[in-house]
């Protein structure tokens, strides 16, 4: 059973909430109006998502230590329970419960996704670490679209003797939705 994170298991998505959670109101909103032109142009699709998102990713967390991004991600994940959807996490824990094997797979950072389901195997857009300082560049490719199926398809290699449910709500879970046995919509 396979989950997407950003509206489909919470009722928006988390990385403009987490930055602004993270850096504060007023570094938030100077940030987002220095990449204004980029956002409209990912927005258009005339800008790959995925280096938008790193390039605004750096400028916030380039710098910052590794534990001090982790704990930011355990404090929000506390603070934010509320924003996740109670439909869909009851659909994951009754998957849990009938021993299936549960993966959320996502385009945010691990590092917050994972504290809001610390018993679920997480699939994520991963950050690059030196010296357990974040260097702002992602270690892997942000985790969208095909991203998603490919990550899977790792983790499973032949797929063929698993049955995969999968849900999603997005425009980047589209193939992950086609790809999976059952493939469901999450209607907001």
């Amino acid at each position: 059973m396979i989950f997407d994170f950003d509206g489909t298991l919470t009722t928006r998505d988390t990385l403009l909430l987490f930055i602004r959670f993270a850096c504060g109101r007023w570094a938030f909103l100077w940030g987002m109006l220095c990449y204004a032109p980029l956002l409209v142009l990912m927005k258009l699709r005339l800008y790959h998502n995925g280096k938008t998102k790193q390039k605004v990713f750096s400028h916030f967390f380039r710098g910052w230590t590794l534990e001090r991004f982790s704990q930011c991600g355990r404090e929000f994940a506390s603070q934010y329970a509320h924003i996740l959807r109670a439909d869909t996490v009851e659909a994951l824990r009754q998957a849990q419960q009938d021993g299936a094997r549960v993966f959320i797979v996502s385009a945010s950072i691990e590092n917050w996704v994972q504290p809001f389901f610390p018993d679920v195997e997480v699939v994520g857009t991963q950050i690059e670490v030196q010296d357990g300082v974040l260097t702002g560049r992602f270690l892997t490719p942000n985790c969208y679209g095909s991203e998603k199926v490919r990550r899977v398809t790792d983790i499973f290699g032949d797929r063929t003797p698993y049955y995969i449910c999968a849900y999603g709500d997005s425009r980047g879970d589209r193939e992950l939705l086609a790809w999976a046995d059952k493939g469901i919509k999450v209607k907001k």
